[in-house]
């Protein structure tokens, strides 16, 4: 038997290592860039009956509450078929930029979005430069990247003073039994919608992983004391549905 991998001293997975999915790191990425190039026609397809068809009100009202504002130059992270990204342009309007990155082609190739600029790239490594944006949102891609720490002082960076910052999550609810028919919505129910009504077979696997993730996610308290760490200030926790986490911050003036 071999031990499981230990994370790298300052590391902060999102996550304990999924072996039903993959052995290491570097299989881990390329389990990623396949399950989500492979699957990415039937994404949105798919978010919309986890969702119940709440998805898109919710998201411009995150984006509200966390003080997106006319003008701001938006970076979107981990931008995917563009679900965060379509609810922010109105918000920004004519006036404002934004940039979409994303370690996905195939997921990008599904957007779209007219006047915006979108950048192949991890989160723990954002090809922009130093305070370069006003405002960055990363929606339900925290579980899967490497490193959270990584991740938060690259937000951290690439925010203007002043900047503020949106991750929207889903989290385990509270209590045993609400999460137990969670579970058995998304691990069970939702793989076997995508059975009959998605384009890719892959795509009942990524939904299984989906929730596999949210059950093994680190807890929002050590979410928001990365944060902290980081460097940022103001970090709040909104729960809507008793899943739908957003973690707010500011980068200090």
């Amino acid at each position: 038997m071999t031990d499981t991998p230990r994370p790298a001293p300052g590391q902060l997975p999102p996550h304990r290592p999924l072996t039903d999915y993959y052995s290491d790191e570097p299989e881990h990425q390329r389990f990623l860039r396949r399950i989500f190039d492979d699957t990415a026609p039937d994404y949105e397809r798919i978010e919309r009956v986890l969702a119940f068809g709440s998805g898109r009100w919710y998201r411009r009202g995150a984006l509200q509450r966390a003080g997106i504002a006319m003008g701001d130059r938006v970076l979107d992270v981990g931008i995917g078929t563009g679900m965060v990204a379509r609810e922010a342009l109105p918000l920004i309007g004519a006036q404002g930029r934004l940039v979409g990155i994303d370690p996905s082609p195939g997921m990008m190739a599904q957007i779209g979005l007219p006047g915006i600029e979108l950048v192949r790239g991890q989160a723990e490594a954002l090809p922009r430069p130093d305070a370069s944006c006003d405002f960055l949102s990363m929606g339900y891609a925290l579980r899967h990247i490497s490193d959270v720490a990584a991740a938060f002082a690259e937000f951290h960076r690439t925010l203007r003073p002043g900047g503020r910052l949106l991750v929207l999550e889903i989290t385990r609810p509270a209590g045993p039994m609400a999460t137990r028919l969670l579970k058995g919505y998304m691990r069970a129910v939702v793989p076997l919608i995508a059975k009959v009504v998605a384009r890719k077979q892959q795509t009942a696997e990524l939904w299984r992983y989906y929730w596999d993730t949210i059950e093994a996610c680190i807890p929002p308290e050590a979410v928001m004391a990365a944060l902290q760490e980081a460097g940022f200030t103001q970090v709040r926790r909104h729960v809507e549905l008793g899943i739908f986490s957003e973690y707010t911050a500011i980068k200090p003036s």
